[in-house]
């Protein structure tokens, strides 16, 4: 009498990354199953329901019953699998990361996924291996909004395992996703033909002034994200906050939904971007990495979102660039990435947002500072951020502007000061609406 063996697993489309590992069962034990058809969950299968060859059973669970299926002969063994044609993934940083056999999952993956195909065969049985794959992909493409995890089952031939089945859990049937792709691509469509009006505005602009100006990775970069920060709420419990529904077509999501649209956006506009999932000042939380103009940095768009990073402050709401283009050093004082990928070393400040728009002072200059701060305030600006190199200069700003108001010396005319400390980074902001 044969055994066939089967375990399942679960996981969310990354869900912050905080799922656990693919290794438990939904009941907390392995599944078993005994008989030489599926048609016999317990006990000898009678001479004549007995099939030629091997036989499998899958169990499909239901409201607690089990029940088995009819599986035919498999035809695929291990080190044989083929993949059909299928768009090819043109494979993110995540993937350039992964050795030739998890790259090899990961077009599996992607391929059922863009198919939207109820299962696979896959090449791999490893379960561990299934499971860095499929975050791989979702790292890879935050646009994919119609699947929220997946589950794995499998199959072994007494004590050797045979077979390990892929199988996605999709939100929606294909005939509703492509409904809402269609008017997410709408959207998209707007939205960087927008981004891309106010480049060529800018670019004018500083040509015309006799600068330098050119449509690089920065200027993109950050046109996505003052257009995130700016028109998504961040709103707990939004509907489909996980995905980029959210985001495009809401207006509301949480940190994942902010990272999958930015990744999605960046990938628009042909820069390479990754959703990256981990913790941030203790809370589980999603960000992303991009390569700006040759070099990686990361950014946290969530917390571009000033009604976010500063709930209780009481100031107008402004873009927030604390975590614009940052390097790791500045990353790890306040996120802790999860450890499912190789990362890089960010250690690029070119695309930085303080030091490219000329707001970082790593010395004493306060006449500068002051000028930057009175620019914002006769132009109207609702607020305006500079950062110091250290934290003793940062405090040494802070002193001659605030406490001993010399804000006033720039500022004609002022009488109330509403201003945003960011001590980690060292950042001074001041309000003006």
């Amino acid at each position: 009498m044969r055994k066939g063996r089967i375990i399942w697993g679960i996981a969310g489309i990354l869900l912050l990354g905080m799922l656990a590992d693919l290794k438990y069962n939904p009941d907390g034990s392995l599944s078993k199953w005994f008989g030489d058809t599926a048609a016999v969950l317990v006990g000898e299968a009678d001479s004549e329901n007995r099939t030629k060859g091997p036989a499998f059973g899958r169990v499909a669970r239901s409201g607690g019953v089990s029940v088995a299926e009819p599986m035919a002969d498999l035809v695929v063994e291990p080190g044989e699998f083929e993949m059909s044609a299928a768009p090819a993934p043109a494979g993110g940083y995540v993937y350039g990361t992964l050795d030739d056999a998890a790259r090899q999952v990961y077009d599996e993956i992607y391929e059922v996924l863009m198919k939207h195909e109820e299962k696979t065969a896959m090449s791999t049985l490893d379960s561990e291996l299934l499971d860095r794959a499929y975050k791989a992909v979702c790292a890879d493409y935050g646009g994919i909004f119609w699947a929220s995890g997946y589950v794995y089952t499998q199959y072994t031939r007494g004590d050797e395992l045979i077979e390990l089945e892929f199988a996605p859990q999709y939100t929606m049937t294909k005939e509703e996703r492509d409904v809402w792709q269609e008017q997410i691509d709408a959207k998209v469509d707007r939205i960087i033909e927008e981004i891309s009006g106010e480049i060529s505005a800018e670019i004018s602009a500083e040509t015309a002034a006799g600068e330098t100006a050119v449509p690089d990775d920065y200027r993109k970069a950050r046109k996505v994200f003052d257009y995130l920060s700016s028109h998504v709420d961040y709103v707990v419990g939004s509907p489909d906050n996980q995905n980029i529904i959210s985001v495009f077509l809401n207006g509301e999501t949480v940190c994942q939904g902010y990272a999958c649209a930015t990744q999605y956006l960046l990938a628009e506009l042909g820069i390479e971007c990754a959703v990256i999932t981990g913790e941030a000042e203790g809370e589980a939380h999603a960000w992303n990495l991009a390569k700006l103009d040759g070099e990686y940095y990361y950014i946290d768009t969530t917390w571009g979102n000033s009604t976010y990073t500063n709930k209780e402050s009481g100031v107008s709401r402004f873009i927030n660039y604390n975590y614009f283009g940052v390097t790791t050093w500045d990353l790890m004082q306040t996120h802790h990435p999860n450890d499912y990928f190789v990362l890089p070393e960010c250690t690029a400040v070119d695309d930085n947002y303080y030091i490219r728009e000329g707001k970082y002072f790593s010395e004493w200059n306060p006449d500068a500072v002051g000028n930057l701060y009175r620019e914002a305030y006769e132009t109207g600006n609702s607020a305006v951020s500079v950062r110091f190199a250290t934290k003793e200069l940062y405090e040494r700003y802070r002193a001659w502007f605030i406490s001993e108001k010399h804000i006033a010396d720039y500022c004609s005319g002022i009488s109330t000061l509403y201003y945003v400390e960011d001590r980690t980074q060292n950042v001074l902001t001041f309000s003006f609406s």
